[in-house]
């Protein structure tokens, strides 16, 4: 895989596939970026360059465990676009790599073309879900076989009682088969200091997101999955808001992962909104 030099030394990787113009993706975990894959086929139009984050994937821990924190990765996304000489980058997040897209947008606004944000996590603009949002889409699956003792657990997760997060798993897929299994025991992050360091404190500054957010001029698109429990339908609609020139687009059937759900569905949904006024 190819590597560049972030600024404080660390040594980052990232992978490309496809062809077409480039479009810069950032995971979500932090996780190896490998639960990707070319998603559902995006790579057909265009040319993804795929980055693992600091301490995940194949690229190197830092020496300062302290540069995991979400806003400080935003420089190691200016390292890369800078490497791949790049005046400015349409750029994908999904999950939790959404709060890492959403604050490069705001420091970096002239250095972004596209801002594509897949089931995105909101805490970089304080958007809390609560737990009566979370049981309500829940609630949608109450016809699979798995439902009573996903909800079960659920519900003592949401009431701060504990609870079993690998029951909750199959509310993250559209179909909770032998496919999403295998995708769940991969994609689970393996490096507790990067996950527990992203978000810690200091990582976000919401007013002052929300502000620059206010003023991009950057088309985006806001993309939710209808069963989504991390990301509800809902909560996602609020952070469209928050732009001047957003496209809310909410994927029937699918959850977290909604490229797994309805590959073809997803890549004609992002490819649309990539190739609008495309030079």
């Amino acid at each position: 895989m190819p590597t560049f030099t972030a600024p404080d030394g660390t040594q980052l990787a990232y992978r490309t596939t496809g062809t077409g113009d480039p479009l810069v993706c950032l995971p979500g975990g932090p996780a190896d970026s490998a639960y990707l894959g070319d998603l559902g086929g995006l790579s057909a139009h265009r040319r993804l360059i795929v980055l693992d984050l600091r301490g995940t994937g194949h690229s190197a821990a830092p020496e300062d465990p302290s540069s995991y924190r979400c806003d400080r990765l935003v420089a190691d996304v200016e390292a890369l676009r800078t490497h791949l000489a790049l005046p400015r980058i349409d750029l994908l997040g999904h999950s939790a790599g959404a709060n890492l897209a959403t604050q490069y947008a705001a420091l970096h606004p002239d250095r972004v073309g596209r801002l594509a944000l897949v089931t995105p996590g909101t805490r970089a603009v304080d958007i809390p879900i609560t737990g009566p949002t979370r049981r309500e889409v829940a609630r949608l699956r109450a016809g699979e076989p798995w439902f009573p003792a996903a909800f079960a657990a659920l519900e003592e997760i949401t009431e701060g009682r504990g609870g079993d997060w690998e029951a909750v798993a199959p509310f993250f897929y559209g179909r909770w088969d032998a496919a999403a299994q295998r995708h769940h025991a991969a994609g689970r992050p393996d490096n507790a200091e990067a996950v527990a360091g992203f978000g810690a404190e200091g990582a976000f500054t919401p007013q002052a997101t929300r502000a620059a957010l206010g003023a991009l001029e950057a088309p985006a698109l806001l993309l939710a999955g209808e069963f989504d429990l991390n990301s509800p339908p809902e909560a996602v609609a609020r952070f469209a808001e928050l732009f001047p020139d957003a496209a809310l687009t909410v994927q029937p059937g699918a959850g977290h992962y909604p490229w797994l759900d309805d590959a073809d569905r997803f890549t004609a949904a992002v490819e649309a909104f990539l190739a609008q006024d495309r030079p």
